[in-house]
């Protein structure tokens, strides 16, 4: 069987950031045309931008936060055709923690150990460390068992702020950081007795979430530097002109 041998360096353009030029971290893709870039450059441009970096179309007049989301397959390819990125990533975001004196999310601690992998330099595929094989069966019923406790935990106060549906009885809940902003919106439906999750707005600080953001990233952009728990408010969807 034939096999061609392929440089990263043809193939960078299809894995970097137009934004900051590096390989993409954390990919995020615009839904409307589909261009990646890493989810910090796109998040900080998109705060006095509505319009894509590359092809300039209109993401959204008002709310373009809410049509972008993590493409996770684009950013295991990356990760797996950029030799030692994901560990150097991941040793950079540690490095960051204990500087701040904080405690390394459980996640993050997560994927350093799946990031123990490297390329088989004879021919280029990802080879596993020894050592991700030697877990039991036991140890693995115990990580499916978990439920994401040993995730970073965010805790969250959800209030509704709309007389046409009722609050909640229990309002304060705690949950994985990895969860998104649709996990809550069926969670709510659920306990209100709602048809449809997409009935549903959330907002925190009067501007409406996307359904893809996980709870990490509304904390890192809309609630970095205030106090737990972090506030949001639910009410009838209304669309957006």
């Amino acid at each position: 069987m034939l096999t061609r041998k392929i440089k990263l360096w043809d193939i960078n353009a299809h894995i970097t950031c137009r934004l900051c030029s590096g390989y993409l971290i954390d990919a995020t893709t615009v839904t409307e045309c589909l261009h990646t870039f890493c989810r910090s450059c796109l998040v900080k441009y998109l705060e006095e931008n509505n319009t894509c970096p590359t092809c300039r179309i209109v993401i959204h007049q008002s709310h373009p936060l809410q049509y972008i989301g993590h493409d996770r397959t684009m950013q295991d390819i990356v990760y797996k055709l950029v030799p030692g990125l994901q560990e150097a990533e991941m040793r950079k975001q540690r490095e960051f923690y204990h500087k701040l004196g904080l405690e390394v999310p459980g996640d993050i601690k997560g994927e350093a150990c799946s990031a123990r992998q490297h390329l088989d330099p004879r021919n280029g595929e990802t080879k596993a460390d020894d050592s991700s094989h030697k877990a039991t069966t036991e140890e693995k019923q115990e990580e499916d068992d978990d439920y994401h406790r040993s995730d970073e935990q965010v805790s969250i106060c959800l209030e509704c702020n709309s007389s046409k549906l009722r609050g909640l009885k229990r309002k304060w809940i705690r949950c994985s950081a990895q969860a998104t902003v649709l996990h809550l919106k069926k969670f709510i439906a659920k306990k209100l007795n709602l048809s449809s999750f997409n009935e549903l707005d959330i907002l925190c600080n009067e501007e409406i979430l996307g359904k893809d953001h996980t709870l990490k990233f509304v904390v890192v952009t809309r609630w970095r530097f205030k106090k737990a728990p972090l506030l949001l408010h639910y009410r009838p969807k209304m669309d957006l002109l």
